[in-house]
């Protein structure tokens, strides 16, 4: 089952602030005609990317701070 087939009822509320910002993303995206942020030339100080991005961190960890190790 992939993330979006998720039931609503499963997800907690990292996961539920992913889907939001995930959202806005996508729709920044739309808005711009554009398929990927890396083709976009605010990509780097871009604050909904950077929501984004802190949003997939912080449903990895469950809100528990910490590096990552990739």
């Amino acid at each position: 089952m992939s993330r979006e087939e998720t039931p609503a009822a499963v997800k907690d509320r990292w996961e539920e602030a992913l889907d939001r910002e995930l959202e806005q993303l996508r729709e920044c995206q739309k808005s711009r005609e554009l398929s990927s942020c890396l083709a976009c030339p605010e990509v780097l100080g871009c604050p909904t990317r950077n929501r984004y991005v802190n949003a997939v961190y912080e449903s990895m960890n469950k809100g528990q701070g910490g590096g990552f190790e990739f």
